[in-house]
């Protein structure tokens, strides 16, 4: 009677992705407790390798651009035709801290959030 009480239970694990990955996951922390420090280290510098690598890939174009935007807006002026990231394109009137106001066209301005100013334009040049 006993036979068929491990027969099920054991059928019943075998089944189970859930409880099989329970089983073998005490198995493979035992195994990997016995290496030498080589295996550490050889658990570890993959991950340091794919850290820098997420670094350089990502993190750092990112900081370029935010320091790029900085120093564009830091650098408008009024008068300045500038896009906003809405695509709205208009001539700078006032400028404070915060706020932009654009004049964009038969006399109707927009007042934006400064960080909403995505580049400057270059005026169109009239035709001749």
């Amino acid at each position: 009677m006993s036979e068929g009480f491990v027969e099920k239970t054991k059928h019943h694990y075998d089944d189970s992705p859930p409880l099989r990955g329970l089983i073998v996951l005490p198995l493979i922390i035992a195994q990997s407790d016995t290496g030498s420090s080589g295996n550490i280290l050889s658990l570890v510098l993959p991950l340091v390798l794919l850290g820098g690598i997420f670094w350089v890939l990502f993190i750092l174009p990112q900081r370029r651009r935010m320091k790029a935007v900085d120093a564009m807006r830091s650098s408008l002026e009024v008068g300045d035709e500038v896009r906003t990231v809405g695509g709205i394109i208009g001539t700078i009137q006032r400028m404070d801290d915060d706020e932009v106001t654009l004049d964009v066209g038969g006399g109707t301005t927009l007042r934006f959030a400064s960080r909403a100013v995505a580049d400057k334009t270059s005026p169109p040049e009239p035709s001749e």
